[in-house]
C-alpha cells in the first residue's frame, strides 16, 4: 500500500493512483488542412443525454489539441481490444501517427478508426479550463455502434483487452 496526504504527492504518484481506475481508450481525431490529426485519449466519459454530450480531457501542453480545436467536426472512436498499436501510434509525440491506422473521414471532417466499438461524430459544445487540462465537452451529432466489438481498456499505464465471458 502507498499512502500520501497533506498534498505530499507529485505527478508520478498521481498517475499511479489514477492508473488504478480502468478506462476505455478513444481516438480523438479530425481532418485539419487536408490531413488527419488526432490523439489517443483515455479520459473520455459520457456527460449528458439531453443534450447528447460526452467529454475528453486534453493536456494544456498538447500540440495536437489546438489544431483539432479548429475543426468543425471531431471524431471519437472507442477503440477495440485489438487496437493496441493504434493507441500507441496516436499517443506518440512524433512520427506519422496515422501510419498503419485504418481510418475514414466523414464529409464534415471527423476522422474515425475502422474496427472501433463506437464512432461518435461531434462538434465542440464547450471547453472548460481545469488545472493543467481542458475538459472538452462534445455534442454528439451522429453515431455508429458496433456492440459485438469488445473495447480496449487502459489500466496501470497499459492497454488491455477484455476477457470474453463466454
Amino acid at each position: 500500500m502507498i499512502r500520501a496526504s497533506d498534498m505530499r504527492f507529485d505527478g508520478g504518484l498521481l498517475r499511479q493512483a489514477f492508473g488504478c481506475f480502468p478506462s476505455g481508450v478513444t481516438a480523438f481525431c479530425a481532418m485539419v488542412d487536408g490531413v488527419p490529426e488526432g490523439m489517443a485519449a483515455s479520459s473520455f466519459t459520457s456527460v449528458s443525454l439531453d443534450p447528447a454530450l460526452v467529454s475528453v480531457c486534453v493536456a494544456n501542453t498538447s500540440s495536437t489539441w489546438p489544431r483539432l480545436a479548429e475543426a468543425s467536426r471531431l471524431g471519437v472512436s472507442v477503440l477495440a481490444g485489438e487496437h493496441g498499436s493504434v493507441a500507441r501510434s496516436l499517443a506518440s509525440k512524433n512520427g506519422q501517427r496515422f501510419a498503419g491506422v485504418d481510418w475514414v473521414a466523414t464529409e464534415t471532417g471527423a476522422v474515425l478508426v475502422h474496427g472501433a466499438t463506437l464512432w461518435l461524430e461531434c462538434s465542440i459544445y464547450e471547453v472548460v479550463v481545469a488545472g493543467d487540462h481542458a475538459i472538452v465537452l462534445l455534442k454528439i451529432e451522429a453515431l455508429d455502434i458496433y456492440p459485438d466489438v469488445p473495447p480496449m481498456v487502459f489500466h496501470r499505464s497499459g492497454f488491455h483487452e477484455l476477457a470474453s465471458s463466454a
